[in-house]
């Protein structure tokens, strides 16, 4: 599969984390997503239900970073990834890519991150 629909640079705030800190102040978030997903039926037919909203995506991600705190990134990819599947039978796979830019490390970095995929039925 090679139709992909990307949602990039989503950022929130949030308080997951595992030093109390982190659950107590919160942070900044950032988020990539890539569903893959077959496009020809929406771009052939210009019919949105044939597809995926991008906006609707965007309000899980949000809600799931916004909501309840966890302790790993780990956990948070994990939960878009199988709220995302369980709710769109279209989409046959999910890349989440979930940044941490101010992780409390000593040292000079860009952002911490993990990145997970998915595939239905796996």
């Amino acid at each position: 599969m090679r139709d992909k629909i990307i949602l990039k640079g989503m950022r929130f705030f949030g308080n997951h984390g595992v030093f109390a800190e982190e659950t107590k102040l919160g942070q900044r978030f950032e988020v990539d997503l890539e569903l893959s997903l077959n496009l020809q039926p929406a771009g052939q037919g210009d019919d949105l239900s044939l597809s995926v909203s991008y906006a609707e995506i965007y309000d899980i991600v949000e809600k799931i970073l916004t909501g309840p705190p966890f302790k790993l990134l780990e956990a948070v990819a994990e939960v878009i990834a199988q709220n995302i599947l369980k709710q769109y039978e279209k989409i046959e796979e999910i890349k989440v890519t979930l940044k941490k830019p101010e992780a409390p490390i000593k040292g000079i970095f860009q952002y911490m991150a993990v990145e997970i995929t998915r595939r239905r039925g796996s």
